[in-house]
């Protein structure tokens, strides 16, 4: 019997078998809880079927949270938390609660002292981190850049002190459609000292992970329109 708890369960990141990415015990987990707080019910109902088409999807309950979501109306969420179940987080991709909005209900079961329980997954963050070659002691998640232009140079230039005075690896993401722009604009304003990672469809078929300077990927820019994809920078 699964105990009561909030269980964080991290969702996969490209479009492969769960068995790649994903301890048997998320799957044995899942099977018994009946409330789940979501990002997309959709997705969300497609996943749990991956995991075990023989779940019945009709006899869960779903709370959608996301960026629509009414902050008043995230404690009643956990209702059924408090009165003895399990419940489950799921985010669109990766692990619940980070650079993901899980992370408001999480913060309120810790204030009214819940248990959460966090599980075994894939983080593109830390598995880009991982294969980048840089500063893994010191690190920072700075999620989107600003999209205006003068803004964003502003951050890239902020990123670059931070990395010279801290020695700490900065690492951030964009909105797919915006990838290309983005790295030609790293390109352009860091110094010849810097290097950038560039991780795409991390644990997928095509998946890349490849650190250069930043001159040396002027040479040849990747196309990574629409393509989902994490950016580190450092020295």
């Amino acid at each position: 019997m699964t105990e009561a708890a909030l269980y964080l369960i991290p969702v996969q990141l490209s479009d492969v078998e769960l068995e790649n990415v994903l301890p048997q015990f998320n799957v044995m987990i899942v099977r018994e809880i009946k409330h789940f707080i979501v990002e997309n019910v959709r997705s969300a109902r497609r996943f749990l079927k991956k995991c075990d088409k023989s779940i019945d999807i009709d006899t869960l309950t779903f709370f959608e949270l996301n960026r629509h979501t009414q902050p008043e109306d995230i404690p009643e969420m956990l209702s059924p938390l408090i009165n003895g179940n399990p419940v489950g987080v799921i985010s669109e991709a990766g692990c619940p609660a980070i650079a993901d909005p899980g992370a408001d209900v999480v913060s309120i079961a810790q204030a009214r002292g819940l248990k959460v329980k966090p599980l075994v997954g894939p983080s593109s963050i830390l598995m880009g981190l991982m294969g980048s070659g840089f500063n893994g002691q010191s690190f920072a998640f700075l999620g989107y850049l600003p999209i205006d232009a003068a803004q964003r140079a502003r951050k890239l230039k902020e990123m670059e002190q931070r990395i010279m005075r801290e020695h700490q690896t900065q690492i951030f993401i964009e909105t797919p459609y915006r990838n290309n722009a983005l790295v030609a604009e790293i390109c352009k304003i860091m110094p010849a000292h810097i290097k950038l990672c560039i991780a795409t469809n991390i644990t997928g078929a095509t998946e890349s992970i490849v650190t250069k300077g930043v001159k040396s990927w002027l040479k040849k820019l990747p196309d990574l329109n629409k393509v989902p994809t994490i950016f580190l920078l450092y020295k």
